[in-house]
């Protein structure tokens, strides 16, 4: 199974300077084996590879690499405790100090791996090739690295593989919640285009509809397949794999996270930060599956309120600077309010909310409710609830209030602070 490049190259937006980095992919049985092939005919002019792995991935498929390309340097990171945060990039950098020379590299893991590996290469201008052990994320093709760089969760400019070999006799092995965490990831695309296309209603903000086109069909396919991912099946595992490389490529052609970041990663993004919690250690999906949970009962809750018409919007909302002087750390507050100038809110008013009632309403309808997404989640035995994340109950409220701080973006959840049923709706 590979994804047309070709195809997807002709849904770019020349006047927009859209393009894709990637030159392939490759998603089938044995992919890794054409990794000499491809090297030689593809990138022949490097000459010092190195293979950025951790213990658990080099196992997985480090081995392999090693035996197809004889004489390659193996940067083996310590997985305990690894994260994509400034000492991750730290202990690579490290590995790295004794191998000057390399000029290309291989990225040989789950998304952590990835995201340290492409914040190096971007820094030590390099290339990189993608061999994902686990169908985990969407971010591999990505063109920025999500860190959580001394406690605030940023984005890094950073660079795309150039090449994807997705060997599904390597990624279908992965322990089942790494699987698990991938479906969480990618089905909460439901309200990342919800709140792209309720931004787009309201401020006008650019959309890419054959985008948001095809992150629905994306969405279709999975719906479609998670049967077959619950019960192993090995084609059910390459066309999860599939989904999560084109809601990658979809960013890298719009240029930023939008089409596949909304709220839902919001909640997440404030649970790494730890600023209302203690540390936790999950999956990057399985936080995003929970906040999916959270953001899409309380959109049809709204959608309730806004249908009975039976209710005030204010005129204006400024950025609760006191709330997030309260709730933020101390060492995070001017962060998140230079995240937050200018406030995106500024231009919005409850009279243009009111004009947009019906293009609001219409597009919530299209959201599938939370029941209905917590059944299909339940189908590969992915987290659905806070609680799951080891977080309690309580931080619900606090952390869908809270949570449209973290980034400069924005989505309906923050669009609710206008409304008079926020609290009732949000909860206490």
């Amino acid at each position: 199974m590979n994804i047309d490049i070709e195809k997807v190259r002709g849904l770019c937006d020349a006047s927009r300077n859209q393009q894709i980095y990637v030159d392939d992919i490759i998603i089938e049985k044995g992919a890794i084996n054409q990794l000499p092939d491809i090297l030689q005919k593809k990138y022949g002019q490097y000459k010092n590879i190195a293979m950025v792995c951790d213990d658990n991935t080099y196992q997985a498929a480090g081995k392999k690499v090693e035996e197809l390309v004889p004489g390659i340097t193996t940067i083996k990171l310590d997985p305990n405790g690894l994260h994509a945060d400034e000492h991750g990039v730290g202990a690579m950098e490290k590995a790295m100090e004794d191998h000057k020379d390399v000029d290309f590299l291989i990225a040989c893991g789950s998304g952590t791996v990835h995201d340290i590996t492409r914040y190096y290469a971007y820094n030590n201008h390099l290339q990189f090739l993608s061999i994902p052990t686990a169908a985990s994320v969407d971010g591999f093709v990505s063109t920025v690295a999500a860190m959580t760089w001394h406690g605030f969760k940023k984005s890094f400019t950073a660079v795309s593989p150039c090449f994807v070999l997705a060997d599904s006799e390597i990624f279908s092995k992965a322990p089942s919640r790494l699987t698990a965490s991938g479906v969480g990831d990618l089905i909460g695309k439901f309200t990342s285009i919800c709140d792209w296309k309720i931004s787009h209603a309201v401020t006008g903000e650019y959309i890419s509809m054959p985008v948001v086109e095809w992150e629905q069909d994306i969405l279709k396919a999975l719906i479609d397949n998670l049967d077959g991912i619950g019960s192993g099946d090995f084609e059910a595992y390459e066309n999860l794999m599939y989904g999560l490389l084109l809601s990658g490529l979809a960013m890298q052609m719009i240029g930023n996270s939008r089409p596949a970041s909304g709220a839902e990663h919001h909640c997440s993004h404030l649970w790494e930060m730890a600023t209302i919690n203690e540390p936790i250690d999950f999956y990057h999906g399985e936080k995003v599956g929970v906040g999916l949970c959270m953001v899409s009962a309380v959109y049809k809750k709204a959608l309730a309120k806004i249908k009975s018409g039976n209710y005030t919007v204010k005129d204006h909302m400024d950025v609760e600077t006191d709330f997030i002087k309260k709730y933020f750390k101390e060492s995070l507050v001017d962060s998140i309010l230079e995240e937050n100038t200018p406030n995106i809110m500024a231009d919005i008013n409850g009279d243009l909310l009111k004009s947009k009632e019906a293009e609001i309403i219409a597009i919530l309808e299209e959201l599938p409710s939370s029941e209905q997404i917590i059944g299909w989640m339940n189908k590969v035995h992915a987290f659905t609830k806070i609680t799951d994340l080891t977080l309690p109950e309580s931080l619900r409220p606090l952390t869908l209030k809270l949570s449209p701080y973290v980034r400069q973006r924005l989505t309906f959840m923050r669009l609710l602070k206008f409304y008079d049923f926020y609290d009732e709706i949000i909860g206490e």
